[in-house]
Parts: C-alpha cells; structure tokens; sequence
C-alpha cells in the first residue's frame, strides 16, 4: 500500500526554490538588513525590527505547499483552510491550482482516494484528520513544531487526569486542534481562556466556587462536552495558542498557580497544577524584537503587516500600542495617500480608515515589523510605497497591488 500522509515533503526543495524566490524574496528587505536594519530616503527613515516575517515553520509550510503542487501535478490538490493567515501567499497558492476547502463548493465529504489535501502550520483536529484518512486522501501535513509540542503537553495532562487550560482563541485552528487533542485522551478535559479578564473569572471559581450553572453559560462554548467547573478545575494544565502574547500567557500561567494554593494549599501544588513554556520561539523573538526596537529608537509611528486574522500580527500590533501610534495595515493597498490610512486598530473589530496619519512636514521617523505570516516582498513594497508618500514622489498618488 502507497504511502498516504506525508511529513518531510518531497525531497523537491531545489526545485520549487525559484518560485518561491519570485513570489516572495525582497532584495530591497536583504539591503535594508545589511544597512543594520535601517532605510532612509528623503525625510524618511524607517527602522525594522531585527526579528520579522516568515518563521521557519511558516516557510516550511509554504514550502511544503509548492513541493505538493509539484509532485502531484495531474491531481486534484485542496488545503483544509488558509495554509497561514496571510492573504498574499493564500492568493498565491490559489494561483498554483490549490483549491481550499474552507472555499464555497468545496466539501470534504466529497474527496477520496486521488485527492490530496495539505494539512497547515496550524495543525488540525483530530476528528478532520481521522475523516481524510478514512475517506482515502493523500494527506500532506505542514503543522508546525511548536503546535505539536503543544499537544504533547496536552495528552499528557489529559493521560495524567488534569484539564487542559488553553489559553487561546476559542475560534482558531490552531486552538481548536489543540484542544481536540486533549478530548482524544478517555476522560479527556479542556477549557479555553482568551485574556486575562476571563482567566480572572475562572480563578475565582477555583478559589471560591459558585453557581456551576452560570459558569457554563459563561464559559460552555470555550469547554469540552460534559465539562464540570467543580471537578475539571481541581486538576489543570497550562497550555497555550503558541502564537499568543508572552507577557499574558505567563500571567495567567501565574493567576491559576496561585489559585490553586489558596484553595489546596502549597504543599498539594504539584498533583494540583502542571504548566509548560509552549510559546513558539519565532513569535517570542518577534515580540522580544519589537520591544527592542521600540526601546532603541525615536518613532513617530509603527507600521505592523499582517492579516488580520493572524494572532501574532495582532499581539505585535497590541505591544506597539502601548507605546506609540500604530497601524496594523494587511496589505499595501492600505498605505491610501500620506493622508489616509486603512487599518485594524487594536481597539476595533472592524477595519477603519484613518486621517492625518503621517507627520506632513520634517523627518519622519517609523518602525516597522511583520508577523510570522508576512513575506518579505510585502514588507519590501510596504517601504517603498511609504517612501513614495512621504517624499511626496508623483507616483504616490497610485498605490501598485502586490506582485509576485
């Protein structure tokens, strides 16, 4: 019987290279880095973080997802949904013929044995996976290490009876896989907490108990099938989305450690509570680079690209907020004119468009930085088109879509 899940692609890394090189390489980026990270032109500089863009496991993914198209060039290729939360490289992959079938008029239940389908670095359920494999289908898994590190810990905590506190976005795939691992487990438990308002609410249930009623109706969305805050929180595990904000998820990690002393004691600690370092090392280097960067130089703004729907463009974007004017723009088109910006704030759901966003006159100084999703020809574009308005170049009126 042929081989049906692939993990280490095609040994076709050579030769997709020069695609890959033309759909997503900046030489303007690779100058910008040889210059200590800096550009200046005219009244503008710009300062990029020193940490940014595509991580390894993002770059692997891609990669993996043009080696697929290359080896199986006569079939039928789908990804289960976006590959990254990027919408340059989905749009690319879409080029090449992948089909996705998170798309309208695409069903899983109609694929079988003949069709392959790239599993991405955001990992999926167990419940996805074991669907594809007994429906027949050729299956190419990019998920990340770091995702599956995270599940490690996770059936461990469930084998070891402890429910699995993830925090995380209940609604992410990434989240959602990890949360299905705990659930493969028998007795397997979970519950997800998003910020620290809502892991804030679950300690003082730990520490003081109270309508189990209310806490579901709170919380029954973000829990396993027949949780019970009385007796699946006498026993948890830490975990986390890997692509959430350091700073948080370590004081939430400290909140539920210090509710479970107040309510077991110190010395029942160890049987009462477990937690594990799980953020990916690409997202802590991108936000410990940001942090530098901002501490380092004089900024009158920040520009942070990525898709909005990225976790870890959102939490670069929330760490420059605090300190500055910051922009999260998804793609180049966002950069309208020297007057007007459109972009996701931190504080909106929705894209907004903003006025008066760049100093009109004297230097402009702005930082820049990307999520693990960004490619660099988008980061490379992104400072030209900034260069081209506030130098003031007639060719700004125009803002150029993304190209290869």
């Amino acid at each position: 019987m042929p081989e049906l899940i692939y993990r280490k692609g095609f040994s076709l890394k050579h030769e997709v290279a020069g695609e890959l090189e033309a759909d997503y390489h900046s030489a303007l980026v690779q100058t910008i880095k040889t210059a200590d990270f800096r550009y200046q032109r005219g009244r503008l500089t710009v300062h990029l973080a020193r940490e940014f863009g595509f991580c390894y496991g993002v770059d692997r993914a891609v990669d993996y997802a043009y080696q697929t198209r290359r080896r199986f060039p006569d079939q039928a290729v789908y990804l289960t949904g976006e590959i990254i939360h990027n919408p340059h490289v989905n749009e690319k992959l879409r080029a090449l013929g992948i089909r996705f079938l998170s798309d309208p008029g695409c069903a899983i239940e109609t694929l079988g044995a003949g069709d392959v389908v790239i599993l991405p670095a955001f990992g999926v359920t167990v419940r996805l996976l074991e669907q594809l494999q007994h429906q027949g289908c050729t299956l190419v898994d990019t998920t990340c290490g770091s995702v599956l590190n995270v599940w490690k810990n996770v059936r461990q905590y469930a084998r070891d009876g402890q429910t699995a506190v993830i925090h995380g976005k209940i609604h992410h795939e990434e989240t959602q896989a990890t949360a299905s691992q705990a659930t493969e487990q028998p007795n397997g438990k979970y519950l997800v907490v998003l910020n620290l308002a809502e892991a804030a609410e679950v300690c003082d249930y730990i520490r003081n108990g109270g309508d189990s009623g209310a806490f579901l109706e709170r919380f029954g969305a973000a829990a396993s099938k027949g949780f019970h805050p009385e007796r699946d929180l006498g026993r948890i595990g830490l975990a986390n989305q890997t692509t959430m904000l350091m700073s948080e998820s370590l004081e939430i990690a400290e909140m539920f450690r210090n509710a479970m002393v107040d309510r077991y004691g110190a010395e029942r600690l160890d049987e009462r509570f477990r937690a594990f370092e799980t953020i990916c090392s690409a997202t802590q280097d991108r936000q410990d680079a940001v942090v530098s960067l901002l501490d380092e130089h004089a900024l009158d703004l920040m520009l942070v690209i990525g898709g909005y729907n990225s976790s870890n463009t959102t939490n670069l974007a929330k760490i420059c907020a605090h300190r500055l004017p910051t922009y999260h723009i998804a793609d180049v088109p966002a950069l309208i004119s020297a007057a007007t910006i459109r972009h996701k704030s931190v504080k909106e759901r929705a894209e907004i468009v903003q006025a008066d966003w760049l100093p009109p006159t004297g230097p402009v100084s702005v930082g820049m930085t990307a999520g693990a999703s960004t490619p660099d020809n988008i980061v490379g574009m992104a400072v030209e088109r900034l260069s081209r308005l506030v130098n003031s170049d007639p060719a700004s009126s125009v803002c150029p879509l993304p190209s290869g």
